[in-house]
């Protein structure tokens, strides 16, 4: 087949088969399928990627903006690939509960009756008031959704539940019984007249969180143990997903009751902070705020005595001689926590009231003990030293037993003023902050037991009782002439023995007498001196 031009010439062949192409498009339908793969266009996402790579610098710039433009255009495009259906679905978000303040619950007319103040001291009783009802709601939710389930799915036994959760069923109707008293003394308007009486009455009732606080130390032990259990973690797991738990461990479940009374004494002092002077509640809610301190300071005393109690049940003992009746009779734990010693080893540091301990961690057949480490030291007898960053060379690596690059920091020293082996202990706070915390509560322990400022510690203590005498010549000149005449007439009648006229030989033993008794005098001096300049650090 041969193609004509409009001239009547003939054309190449090449333009000769395009134009065939161009009459005939069905044509290629039925030539023979070809080995050549083609891309299709439907894969081709960016304009970039039909530009051939060339050499030209302009040309690749162009290309290389035209690809960023496109790779933004695909991750804000709908058509972008999506992953398959089947996606986990998106957790169920938390439950909220709904923060609404009192002045929004009123009317716009009603609040142009009422002052700022009012205003406030009425927030501050709902507050009150909305706290106690969500501490029910969180009280009855423990129970409901922890307790009931594990016993009844036999993951926990009666007992270790009882121990964990305590009587919290008992303090539902104490704050119940708060929240009718407040409805009662609710106004049709909303307000409360009077809150100070309501208060006064009710706040003595909290006395019965002592046992509960008290034996917050093993709940929380005991809970960490169980957590080991496969069962425990996967049920405690699945209710920190739930929406119910709004993202709260069992144990901030377990924690809200203590947290709640840290706060009374905060919220009674908003109260009060907005009442006015002339209101009958301003002295009646200053003994409610006495009363919850009281009570307060009554279970923080418990708490501590219990803690203490605990502590010392924990304690192992390698040799009877290290087992002190005063650890045993101990009833307040004043400071404890990990240190590391000399070489590096972790220590755990118990400072009771009248004796320090320190104890290596040890676990065996899954419980957690103390076993004491030397001989505990009493606080009588305990000097604490203050350690410059350096100043010590602390062990228990191989990098800092050959460099001198690192220096120890945050170290101090505790030491028996007996000179006993092994009673000299350095350690090491994990930074500078727990050092001073350590520091300021050993120094402040043996406060009662040390010597007064600018008082000398001198074994003889006649030398220095004459010492004194002597700087207050008005008081000690007729003693000093005492014994003076005294030894004299002693040496006279030793004398007078061997001499015949003791008269004669009197004066010189008297002025011998007095030269001794000046230069004894003189030697304590220059001991207290000696002593007062001997530099030790002694808290």
């Amino acid at each position: 087949m041969v193609a004509h031009d409009d001239a009547g010439g003939l054309l190449p062949i090449k333009r000769t088969i395009r134009l065939i192409d161009a009459q005939n498009p069905s044509s290629r339908e039925q030539e023979e399928p070809s080995n050549k793969r083609i891309r299709p266009l439907a894969r081709v996402t960016s304009l970039a990627n039909l530009i051939s790579p060339v050499r030209n610098g302009a040309v690749r710039r162009f290309g290389q903006t035209i690809q960023s433009f496109s790779l933004r255009g695909d991750n804000k495009s709908p058509s972008s690939t999506q992953k398959p259906c089947s996606r986990s679905a998106a957790p169920t978000p938390p439950k909220r509960r709904n923060s609404v303040l009192w002045s929004e619950t009123l009317d716009v007319n009603m609040k142009e009756t009422l002052s700022a103040k009012e205003i406030k001291r009425q927030e501050a009783i709902y507050e009150l008031s909305r706290g106690e009802q969500d501490l029910i709601e969180d009280l009855k939710l423990a129970r409901k959704a922890y307790h009931d389930p594990m016993l009844k799915l036999s993951i926990m036994s009666e007992e270790e539940l009882t121990h964990i959760f305590g009587d919290l069923d008992s303090y539902i109707p104490l704050h119940e019984d708060l929240l009718a008293r407040l409805a009662e003394a609710t106004r049709p308007d909303g307000t409360v007249a009077q809150i100070g009486p309501i208060l006064v009455k009710w706040l003595p009732g909290l006395n019965a969180y002592k046992a509960y606080c008290s034996n917050q130390l093993a709940a929380k032990a005991l809970l960490d143990q169980k957590k080991q259990d496969p069962r425990v973690q996967d049920f405690l797991q699945r209710c920190l997903e739930s929406p119910f738990s709004r993202k709260l461990d069992l144990w901030s479940f377990l924690d809200i009751p203590r947290s709640r009374l840290v706060k009374y004494p905060l919220l009674l002092k908003e109260i009060y902070r907005h009442t006015p002077n002339d209101h009958p509640d301003v002295q009646v809610l200053e003994e409610a705020i006495s009363i919850i301190q009281g009570v307060l300071s009554d279970i923080n005393l418990k708490k501590g005595e219990s803690e203490c109690q605990y502590y010392v049940d924990k304690l192992e003992y390698l040799d009877e001689k290290q087992k002190d009746p005063r650890i045993e009779a101990s009833k307040v734990l004043l400071c404890h926590g990990e240190l590391k010693n000399k070489n590096g080893h972790k220590l755990y540091v118990f400072l009771f009231q009248d004796i320090l301990v320190l104890a290596r961690p040890v676990t065996r057949n899954e419980r957690h003990s103390y076993q004491v480490y030397r001989q505990p030291i009493p606080v009588q007898d305990l000097v604490l030293e203050d350690l410059q960053d350096g100043d010590v060379k602390m062990g228990g690596s191989f990098r800092g037993a050959f460099g001198n690059s690192d220096k120890a920091k945050n170290i101090f020293r505790v030491r028996s003023r007996d000179p006993s082996p092994g009673q000299s202990h350095t350690l090491q706070a994990n930074d500078i902050f727990h050092k001073q915390q350590w520091f300021n509560c050993i120094r402040s322990a043996v406060a009662p037991y040390q010597p007064p400022v600018g008082t000398p510690e001198l074994k003889d203590l006649p030398k220095l009782s004459e010492e004194a005498e002597e700087n207050n010549p008005s008081v000690s000149s007729a003693k000093i002439q005492r014994r003076q005449s005294t030894l004299c007439h002693m040496e006279l009648d030793e004398n007078s023995s061997e001499c015949g006229s003791g008269t004669d030989t009197s004066e010189e033993p008297k002025a011998a007498r007095s030269f001794r008794i000046h230069s004894g005098l003189r030697r304590t001096r220059e001991k207290a001196r000696l002593s007062c300049k001997r530099k030790e650090t002694l808290v």
